[in-house]
């Protein structure tokens, strides 16, 4: 019982004005409101939980890695000699290019069943998704080819003929270009997607090994594995406008190899993976200054960001395993185990 301004009543019949069910009415708010808080928290942190899928070429495997716990939790068999992967726009299915099996396979994430086979032409290494969802454009290492297949009717669409040994391959973000390299001609094939015909190339330093794109799609970085540098492109005038070099002390020259690059959504960073120098190199993306280098694990293949590029992930191949990056202090924060020369990788919600 419990009295109130002359009252004796049962507290869930004390006025509101009352002392103590002031106090009660402000407990019950701080308590809504710590509920609240934390259903917001517990809300943005599984909104950002993701999963990173990683293909590991000498094992015939994807390792799953969980994002929140930062460890391998599931190794899925697929083709021989996965090399490149993809996702589709709406992160519901993993394109992988299973080189020595001569295809692309398509995985269900729901089920992580592979559930279908599409034609790709032969030795399939790297492709990248039309803006549509429907075109994708493969490159066909050992027959100088690119193939565009048509993912929802698995039928080829065009094969267009490029340089000695193509292996990168971009399409910009607004659609109009597809780009692919070739490693022996040491160039970079410009194929307008309207036509699927190709209308220009642009030399580049030896062995052209990956292209990326701006979000705004009009610059294009091109690494170049053997000339140990990366182009950046003017794609309006297909142009080179600047060239990076890169040196790392006590690194040999040598060793370094530009291969993968990837550019951060706000246009401040691009990281680029120095292969066998076994570092990734930081580049401010608007003055093309180098800024930092990160040691990595060993033969640093190709990235991924995790869904708020707070995170990049590099594939390492010689030492088979992930190195995790914090973007905000550019510090290496953890070594995740996958399969043997893990090659390419990707982060799906």
């Amino acid at each position: 019982m419990t009295t109130c301004s002359g009252w004796i009543h049962h507290p869930l019949q004390a006025p509101v004005n009352c002392p103590y069910n002031k106090k009660r009415i402000q407990m019950t708010r701080t308590l809504l409101a710590a509920a609240v808080s934390c259903a917001l928290v517990c809300t943005s942190a599984s909104a950002v939980a993701a999963t990173a899928y990683v293909s590991n070429e000498k094992d015939d495997t994807v390792s799953v890695i969980d994002l929140d716990t930062l460890e391998t939790i599931e190794t899925l068999e697929v083709g021989q000699r996965p090399r490149g992967l993809t996702l589709s726009r709406d992160n519901k299915l993993l394109y992988i290019c299973a080189s020595d099996s001569d295809t692309v396979q398509v995985m269900d994430l729901a089920t992580r069943k592979i559930i279908k086979q599409l034609p790709s032409g032969a030795d399939p290494e790297q492709f990248a998704l039309h803006p549509n969802n429907k075109w994708l454009y493969i490159s066909n290492e050992d027959d100088a080819l690119v193939t565009v297949v048509d993912v929802d009717n698995e039928e080829v669409l065009a094969q267009i003929d490029v340089g000695v040994e193509p292996e990168g391959m971009g399409v910009s973000p607004d659609g109009k270009w597809a780009v692919n390299t070739s490693e022996t001609t040491n160039m970079l094939h410009w194929i307008d997607t309207s036509t699927n015909q190709l209308v220009d190339n642009t030399l580049v330093d030896q062995r052209p090994r990956h292209v990326e794109f701006s979000n705004d799609s009009k610059l294009l970085w091109a690494s170049s594995e053997i000339g140990g540098t990366v182009s950046v492109v003017n794609v309006g005038k297909r142009e080179i406008i600047k060239t990076l070099n890169f040196k790392i002390k006590g690194v040999h020259p040598d060793k370094v190899q530009p291969v993968g690059i990837k550019l951060s959504s706000d246009g401040k960073y691009a990281f680029v993976a120095l292969g066998p120098a076994n570092h990734i190199a930081v580049v401010d993306a608007k003055t093309y200054e180098v800024l930092d280098y990160l040691l990595v694990g060993r033969r640093v293949w190709h990235m991924a960001f995790n869904l708020d590029e707070t995170r990049l992930l590099t594939t390492n191949g010689v030492s088979g395993d992930v190195s995790v990056i914090d973007v905000g202090s550019l510090k290496v924060i953890k070594s995740i185990k996958v399969g043997r020369y893990p090659w390419g990788v990707v982060v799906a919600p």
